[in-house]
């Protein structure tokens, strides 16, 4: 020990020795990792637990996620249809009551009455906020009838009356039809049904002669 110390307090001899022995340092930390390295090999499912604890967070971290709605881009989408106007029958404007005629045409009324198969004669029948003169439940039409004498009148008073009924049939018809009934509107003469036709195209299917007044 003695000559051990001696020699290694030189100091040319010293500085070599310190070489030295940061060298073995040096080779013991190597030697260290690779038997480090080896173990981990040599036992797998111990080398692979922290990247599988990494792994599994993942997992833990998606189902914590909420589902999304899949993309109907790629799926059949139909808009909703419209409803049916005969559903309107259910609502409450749309049920017919029965009511009292209006004025005092007793002809007009008469004729009302004999529409056939008129399921309320002697009344008018109140639908969407309108009286109508008739109603036929079996075939769910209502009914409005023009008594005037049509084929009197001169051409300027034929003028006046036609835009004046054309302009109340169109209501008469969209408040029936809104609440899924017909609508037919009865004259007294061809001549009359001829002038509304031309008068207005739209109405000119809905328009009867009545033969029975």
């Amino acid at each position: 020990m003695g000559i051990g110390f001696c020699v290694l307090a030189a100091p040319e001899i010293a500085v070599g020795a310190v070489i030295v022995l940061g060298v073995v340092v040096v080779g013991v930390a190597i030697k260290e990792a690779l038997d480090a390295y080896e173990l981990r090999h040599a036992y797998p499912e111990e080398a692979g637990t922290s990247r599988g604890t990494k792994v599994l967070s993942r997992d833990v971290e998606a189902q914590r996620k909420p589902m999304t709605e899949p993309d109907p881009a790629g799926q059949d989408w139909f808009p909703p249809a419209p409803p049916n106007p005969r559903d309107r029958g259910h609502h409450p404007e749309c049920k017919p009551q029965r009511v009292n005629h209006r004025g005092g045409n007793d002809p007009h009324n008469k004729c009302a009455d004999r529409v056939p198969n008129n399921s309320f004669p002697g009344w008018d029948v109140f639908v969407n906020g309108k009286n109508f003169d008739a109603l036929q439940l079996t075939t769910r039409t209502l009914w409005e009838v023009k008594t005037d004498n049509f084929n009197t009148y001169s051409d300027f008073l034929r003028g006046r009356v036609l835009s004046a009924q054309v302009a109340e049939m169109r209501i008469e018809r969209d408040l029936a039809r809104a609440c899924g009934f017909d609508f037919r509107i009865g004259v007294r003469s061809e001549a009359h049904k001829e002038a509304l036709g031309e008068q207005a195209p739209d109405l000119s299917d809905l328009i009867v002669v009545m033969d029975w007044c």
